[in-house]
């Protein structure tokens, strides 16, 4: 099983530093180093978080320490690169093609109610559904003792880089799809060093958007309906994740708040250690190929769905959370047919 090592080195110093990657007045890249919930500093000569990264590990530096070294004096207002559409996920690949985005359910306490009662009304049956087993598992074996391999959980792939839709930018429902719902998660962000080692830079906010309908029909479309755009961001948080974090996801429509509510996650709120996650994620050979970058979603107890909102197309999902500096806002916009015909080489 793989070993996981950070880029950066726990400290309480460290804990609060976040990154965000935005595009300058020019229409170029840049990274900020956040201040505080208005401002951040630009940092001189790196142009991209992957780069940072990889410079850490070349220096065996922490990744907080080397964005203080190049941040400079130039400041910029990142609510206004925020309003003005300018920002960018806060870690992306050179090549879409060498990043991975993939998650996990039915990892948070109270997580497998809204799935169960999904699958409940298809099976129409008394008997505990294979998703309330799963949660089940999770509770009784999620978290193991140092040294110890807790119990596997659900595993999905989302996509590859060209899934991922910017913060501000718009969450893209196919033509065939019969849903497009938010899911507010934490996401863990990684790159694969040259020794084939993961190296988590830290955490986002994340909406692992899905199609809850098609998923409902039979669990065994679970995989179909994962194959949906996501978004993740603004900002990226270095160190440790907080045990117990508290945020507020909602719908807005026309203007005004459609539907909102509390979600909690961190390991204090979860049936599974983010480590063991990790471990089951990173197993996998082709998971640790050399200069990849790894999106992964940590799962949620807080659908709308849930409570039977369906989303319309303009409808904006806002999802917020202590410690991160910024929100994380997507709408929804469905996309125009598209037919794919295959044809004999």
């Amino acid at each position: 099983m793989a070993t996981l090592l950070p880029v950066w080195q726990t400290s309480r110093k460290d804990s609060t530093v976040q990154l965000l990657q935005a595009l300058n007045d020019a229409g170029q890249r840049q990274v900020l180093l956040v201040d505080d919930d208005d401002q951040a500093r630009v940092l001189d000569t790196v142009h991209s978080v992957y780069a940072l990264a990889q410079r850490a590990i070349a220096e065996d530096s922490t990744l907080a320490g080397l964005a203080m070294k190049f941040a400079g004096s130039a400041t910029v207002d990142i609510q206004a690169l925020a309003a003005e559409g300018r920002l960018l996920a806060p870690l992306d690949h050179p090549d879409p093609a060498h990043l991975l985005v993939s998650g996990t359910g039915l990892t948070h306490l109270g997580s497998a109610q809204g799935r169960d009662q999904m699958h409940r009304d298809t099976a129409k049956s008394e008997q505990l559904t294979d998703s309330m087993k799963m949660f089940r598992m999770g509770v009784e074996g999620g978290k193991p003792a140092q040294g110890e391999t807790g119990v596997q959980p659900e595993w999905f792939y989302k996509g590859d880089g060209d899934s991922i839709v910017q913060p501000g930018a718009d969450l893209l429902v196919p033509e065939f799809a019969l849903d497009g719902s938010e899911e507010p998660e934490i996401v863990g962000l990684y790159i694969i060093d040259a020794d084939g080692c993961p190296r988590r830079l830290g955490f986002a906010l994340g909406n692992e958007f899905s199609d809850h309908i098609t998923e409902r029909q039979n669990y065994l479309l679970l995989a179909h309906s994962k194959l949906r755009s996501a978004s993740f961001g603004p900002s990226l948080l270095l160190g440790e994740l907080p045990q117990d974090v508290r945020g507020t996801s909602r719908i807005l429509r026309q203007g005004k708040t459609l539907w909102e509510k509390p979600f909690l996650s961190g390991e204090a709120n979860m049936s599974h250690s983010l480590g063991n996650l990790e471990a089951h994620h990173f197993k996998y050979k082709g998971f640790c190929r050399p200069g990849d970058v790894h999106v992964h979603f940590f799962g949620t107890a807080t659908l709308s769905f849930s409570d039977g909102i369906r989303t319309e197309p303009g409808d904006i999902f806002e999802i917020e959370a202590s410690p991160f500096v910024l929100p994380l806002r997507n709408a929804v916009r469905r996309e125009a047919a598209r037919r794919v015909r295959v044809r004999l080489l």
